[in-house]
């Protein structure tokens, strides 16, 4: 029998994925949602191929807290991992428990039956009955055994294949997204929230406010949240503009000018933990290496901010939400605003891309609070920009510290991580608490949580994500310094914290090489016994011509591995570049290990998507503070990689059709921050190991070295 998956344990019952009630169409349900990742797709195909459906037929139901499975959050490059072995399975054993019921109506052999498109054939011939016509008589509602063998990749028609992706042709025609819900009674709402953390409203004149908006408005107020709401939207929009400006804050804790730099990270209250493995093998020489690197805080930067909807009728409350966790925010909405669970629905509607916790779950919160004190509305709240960049979660600043005692064959024989770093997940429910920007601005708030803590290192890792390197290393230690009580809201952004230590650690593997005087190519295979990472690695200097070039005329090549989480999908990155005063991203060549891939161009499109964002990072991004607040909080203070400045990517699957799954979205981002930042150390000579790679650091950089 099969071990069954998480979801499947936790969602036992056949007939919560998978439905025959519309005749022609399946119901295919997941707790996943679409993020703009292309997992509804991917996830259709699995349950097209197992249950013999065309996938048109399919009517995906995902992340609707009446009829979805409960499966957590959209997180972690878990989706297809996860879900979609459970949808396989599932649909493997619904197919198997409908052919069994047509072979004993038969009385034949169920080897002697087929399906087409969901019809029954017996010797090739329709015998006149589908999974329609025949669903009444199949019992869904028992749980999974697991016992059904799914098909194996050698008969797959619609896995492996690039379907078209599901969602895109209503985005084309702007039907699709949840700002794009437009309900008659439609009530906006805008919102006025603390601009630092703890702050108090002592003031802002509500008179100026009105004649701000232009238009008839109401405000409500309940301690230190604020909305203003009206039919105009344009009203509320002034409205809330003008008490940004007018509004007295006290008290909290302001961010310093300096915070997110390397000094201010080391200097905050830490938690230390240490963990080692292995050993120390045969004679240490005394050659040690040492080197620091860091990030900044990070934006999401999402091109469209948050929205939510809700409407509160007849004692129930019903939101609409582009959160990438239906359940838990359904549970903690409850909380906050006391009321039963059982009395609220929370349904899910894309938004414009996610990559990570971003402010999604607060928007659904200010949407039901306002909908909460005008009741038989729908209430639509949308964030501003400036509250995206200054009120939304960021992603964690760290510094990572790494050294390593070098044996007689300048190989590490003893090494150290040490790790700075804030929290990286503080979606609702974590730690204890609802974590909802709004909930925590109420004269009620619960106190805030005794202790803090990071994702578990057996869920991966918040800050120790990707900490330990995949290279044969006989003694590892591991210092953890997370700092708890950092004066800036932080969660999950993309990779957490494997993106910064992967950067690091592959930097420093090849200063390491240098220090040897060998290849950075050639060390790394030296210290690589996972046949899947050697693989990997050669691929993608071959696809580079790794070992033919060589750096000339302000331009050349750097080299990134990593396995994402040491369990996800395997990536190498090759990216060329040309530096004079900046630096300019000129190709990207990647090989990617995954597994079986169930759709190629959407896989390669979260591998594409990943290698533009960690150059956007590593090249651009870093939030700043001013007068105890954010001070980037326009796209022109926070600049992104222009569509300009994106580079010719050449992407490259390993075939591994018979190996499980592996996820992806996030496999990409530390391996490109890593080339990058290897390319141009290459080009100027000397390392900079603070990102962004800016024009500022590059230009230090030359002049230091005149």
């Amino acid at each position: 029998m099969t071990t069954l998956p998480k979801s499947l344990l936790d969602n036992p019952l056949l007939g919560t994925w998978i439905g025959f009630e519309e005749a022609g169409r399946v119901r295919l349900a997941t707790g996943k949602v679409e993020i703009g990742q292309g997992v509804l797709t991917a996830l259709a195909q699995i349950a097209a191929e197992e249950l013999d459906v065309s996938p048109a037929r399919l009517r995906i139901v995902s992340g609707e807290t009446p009829t979805s499975p409960r499966e957590g959050f959209t997180s972690g490059s878990n989706s297809i991992a996860i879900s979609g072995s459970s949808i396989r399975l599932v649909c493997a054993e619904v197919r198997t428990l409908f052919l069994r019921y047509v072979a004993d109506r038969l009385a034949c052999p169920i080897g002697a039956l087929a399906i087409e498109d969901g019809r029954f054939l017996r010797a090739g011939r329709h015998i006149g009955q589908d999974y329609w016509s025949i669903a009444a008589e199949v019992d869904l509602a028992r749980p999974a055994a697991g016992d059904a063998a799914p098909k194996p990749p050698s008969n797959y028609r619609i896995v492996g294949q690039s379907l078209s992706r599901l969602d895109l042709a209503d985005k084309v025609t702007g039907a699709a997204f949840i700002h794009d819900l437009a309900p008659d009674d439609v009530l906006h709402a805008r919102m006025l929230r603390r601009p630092w953390p703890g702050a108090r409203l002592a003031d802002f004149d509500e008179a100026a406010v009105r004649r701000a908006a232009g238009a008839p408005i109401d405000i409500v107020r309940d301690g230190d949240l604020v909305a203003f709401t009206s039919d105009d939207e344009l009203a509320v929009m002034r409205a809330a503009q003008s008490a940004r400006g007018l509004a007295v804050w006290t008290g909290g804790a302001q961010p310093p000018s300096d915070a997110g730099e390397p000094n201010w990270i080391r200097s905050q209250h830490a938690r230390d933990r240490i963990v080692e493995t292995g050993a120390v093998a045969g004679a240490v020489g005394n050659r040690v290496v040492e080197a620091s690197f860091s990030r900044p805080f990070l934006a999401y930067g999402s091109i469209g901010p948050s929205c939510a909807l809700a409407e509160y009728r007849d004692g129930a409350l019903t939101v609409w939400t582009h959160s990438q966790g239906v359940f838990e925010l359904r549970k903690w909405l409850a909380h906050a605003l006391h009321i039963d669970p059982a009395h609220v629905t929370v349904l899910h509607r894309q938004g414009a891309g996610c990559y990570g916790h971003n402010s999604a779950d607060d928007a659904a919160f200010d949407a039901a609070f306002v909908a909460m004190r005008t009741p038989n509305r729908t209430v639509r709240v949308q964030w501003t920009r400036e509250d995206e960049f200054s009120a939304a979660p960021m992603g964690s600043a760290m510094v990572v510290g790494l050294r390593a005692v070098l044996d007689a064959n300048s190989r590490p024989a003893d090494w150290t991580i040490e790790i700075w770093s804030p929290v990286h997940a503080q979606r609702p429910g974590m730690n204890g608490s609802a974590n909802l920007l709004g909930a925590e601005a109420l004269p009620d708030a619960p106190s805030p949580p005794a202790e803090i803590n990071d994702v578990a290192d057996d869920a991966g890792g918040g800050a120790t994500r990707n900490a330990q390197a995949l290279y044969d290393l006989p003694r590892h230690k591991l210092v953890h310094h997370l700092l708890p009580h950092v004066p800036v809201r932080t969660s999950s952004l993309r990779g957490l914290g494997a993106f910064a230590n992967v950067f690091a650690i592959e930097s420093f593997m090849d200063e390491l090489a240098e220090t040897a005087g060998e290849d950075p190519v050639a060390y790394r295979l030296s210290l690589m016994s996972d046949p899947r990472g050697r693989q990997v690695i050669e691929t993608a200097a071959e696809m580079a011509d790794w070992f033919g070039t060589t750096a000339h005329d302000g331009r050349a090549r750097g080299f990134g591995f990593a396995r994402y989480k040491n369990r996800a999908a395997y990536a190498a990155v090759v990216a060329e570049v040309e530096v004079d005063e900046q630096v300019r991203l000129r190709r990207v060549w990647a090989a990617v290990d995954a597994g079986l891939v169930i759709n190629p161009d959407g896989a390669a499109n979260q591998i594409e998507g990943g290698i533009i964002q960690a150059a956007s990072w590593t090249l651009k991004e870093g939030v700043r503070f001013a007068d105890g607040r954010v001070a980037s909080d326009s796209w022109e203070s926070y600049p992104i990689l222009h569509f300009s400045e994106v580079p010719e990517i050449d992407i490259r699957f390993i075939e591994a059709r018979h190996q499980p799954t592996l996820g992806l979205g996030e496999a990409s981002l530390g391996p490109t921050a890593a080339a990058i930042g290897n390319a141009v150390a290459r080009t100027l000579g000397r390392r900079i190991r603070a990102l962004p790679l800016t024009r500022e650091r590059i230009m230090a950089t030359l002049l230091a070295e005149n």
